[in-house]
């Protein structure tokens, strides 16, 4: 979680730093000097924003955010009661008016909170509906299998064995089938195996150790894999 302080003023930034930080060791503080700043940057999940400062005030750095499109929760921090108004038009969580109580902001960082996990929740669910699934018939039962609960899958007599973290599921198909409808998280690192890059634990020119189970690696393919494998991984940013 995120947590960004916006203030002209650097002696009070650090002061609403030390005590977010107080009030939530794990959570990264990220600290901006002006709106144009803000705007110009990575942005956080949770915002106090200052309405008074240098440049853009804080109500026109939120209505920018929201032109945008951006949905990060909005903490007012000012010492005026005047803006409260234009505070809903944006649609700010909070107005908290200085000076308040370490009790108050707690209060306040707490609401909002809830409703970055309420929210991260809720897109979790979002893409799990949306999540490209397959579609097996096994022993009369259908299944629904996600691609990316696919740990890896190998053939063996005819049948194609999917594991999951959870279960083994085994059905009559081709491996071939479902490495053209898994995309490019997967890889064929031997005729009888299917890996998923997410579940990678280590590997050497013969074994892909899985975080559950291994799967082989053919001699000719090694050299596919490690350059499909360092792609896979700069495109998520490990």
């Amino acid at each position: 979680m995120r947590i960004g302080i916006c203030d002209d003023e650097k002696e009070i930034r650090e002061m609403l730093r030390d005590k977010v930080q107080n009030l939530y060791p794990i959570a990264d503080i990220w600290l901006y000097a002006s709106g144009e700043e803000l705007l110009a940057k990575e942005l956080p999940d949770i915002l106090l924003l200052d309405i008074q400062m240098q440049g853009k005030s804080g109500i026109e750095t939120a209505k920018e955010l929201r032109r945008m499109g951006v949905q990060v929760i909005i903490v007012f921090v000012t010492a005026m009661e005047d803006y409260v108004f234009q505070a809903f038009d944006v649609d700010a969580l909070h107005y908290l008016v200085k000076p308040f109580s370490d009790e108050k902001l707690l209060e306040v960082l707490q609401k909002a909170v809830r409703r970055y996990e309420d929210r991260k929740e809720s897109e979790s669910i979002t893409a799990k509906k949306d999540m490209p699934s397959l579609f097996i018939t096994t022993g009369g039962t259908h299944i629904t299998v996600n691609y990316e609960d696919i740990v890896y899958a190998e053939v063996f007599d005819r049948k194609v064995i999917i594991h999951t973290m959870d279960s083994d599921i085994e059905y009559y198909g081709k491996l071939k089938d479902l490495e053209e409808k898994a995309g490019e998280g997967f890889y064929r690192p031997h005729r009888a195996y299917l890996v998923n890059f997410n579940f990678i634990r280590k590997y050497n020119a013969t074994t892909i150790y899985m975080e559950k189970g291994q799967a082989l690696m053919a001699k000719q393919n090694y050299q596919g894999f490690v350059k499909s494998y360092l792609r896979y991984n700069q495109r998520k940013g490990k």
